[in-house]
């Protein structure tokens, strides 16, 4: 999530927090660890990832501990580091929900087709040449390239499913983040896809996904995929090019799936997967040795037989 540029000082002074640095350090977007570029604030409140986040990308940290502060970055002090980013996201994101059913500052491109029952959000840019059928849901910020077709309840920009362990109850990382769709994508009816926690998940021009396939926030999908119905796919997904997968393939959160891949019918993608091979099985591994063990196992009544003759 970009914002306009703000000091150091300044953002500190919002959740009332003390802070590391030069006053006059700028803090232009807000972001997750898997995200975070130069001008970001990213928060830490766990020591596992006190390392991570003061050498990532991010060039403020929002932390639960008094740690020297690296070159070139400014630290912001908190107790709470979760509740104080969900501070920050409420201060910058926009304010109010859309209560008509197209929002009034929604871009429609020409030759454009939205069917009766359709919502549009704020801030949503449709290109040219597109069809969005009954009963889909545009989120805010969304942004929808040329020759997309939408088919029916599908949802562009559903919150993000991230949460904090609290002692008593689940905390709710706010959702800022926005869906991209690129030019010439088709999504089968029922399609859920996520927006990113605080930046973009993105599906790759000419991508076609069947019904009922999920999408999970800041996920990025590459060009020319091919999903089939039921894929379901964890937050912070990459997916390059010319990827396929068939029904109900179901792939964790953080993994790359390498271009080319093919991952057979109700596979389970446990860890990132090397491009231009085919793939099978829960966890999946390439396909070819997965048939072999299969066949072996196959065989065991009959050599287990055999032994107790012997």
């Amino acid at each position: 999530m970009k914002i306009p540029a703000h000091k150091l000082s300044e953002i500190a002074a919002i959740i009332n927090a003390k802070y590391v640095g030069d006053a006059n350090h700028q803090v232009t977007g807000l972001n997750e660890v898997h995200r975070v570029e130069n001008g970001d604030l990213m928060f830490v409140d766990h020591p596992k990832y006190y390392d991570k986040a003061l050498n990532s990308a991010a060039t403020t940290i929002l932390i639960n501990k008094d740690v020297d502060c690296p070159e070139g970055k400014g630290l912001i002090i908190s107790d709470d580091p979760f509740r104080d980013f969900n501070a920050l996201v409420r201060h910058f994101e926009l304010k109010g929900h859309s209560l008509v059913q197209h929002s009034p500052d929604a871009k429609i491109g020409k030759d454009t087709v939205i069917y009766p029952n359709v919502y549009i959000g704020r801030d949503v840019t449709i290109g040219d040449n597109c069809v969005i059928k009954a009963g889909a849901f545009v989120g805010d910020h969304t942004v929808i390239g040329n020759n997309v077709i939408i088919h029916p309840n599908v949802v562009l920009g559903g919150e993000a499913f991230y949460y904090k362990r609290r002692a008593e109850y689940f905390d709710k990382l706010l959702t800022c983040g926005r869906v991209i769709i690129a030019d010439d994508v088709e999504i089968g009816a029922g399609c859920t896809v996520d927006r990113g926690v605080t930046a973009d998940t993105i599906i790759g021009k000419g991508t076609k996904l069947d019904n009922l396939c999920h999408i999970g926030h800041d996920t990025v999908i590459g060009e020319m995929c091919l999903f089939a119905a039921g894929v379901a796919i964890a937050g912070v997904t990459t997916v390059e090019d010319r990827v396929t997968l068939w029904g109900r393939v179901s792939v964790t959160s953080d993994v790359v799936i390498g271009k080319g891949c093919v991952v057979l019918a109700t596979s389970g993608v446990s860890k990132s997967l090397e491009g231009g091979k085919t793939y099978f099985g829960a966890p999946a591994e390439e396909a070819r040795g997965k048939w072999r063990e299969l066949a072996a196992i196959r065989q065991l009544p009959d050599l287990i037989s055999e032994m107790r003759k012997s």
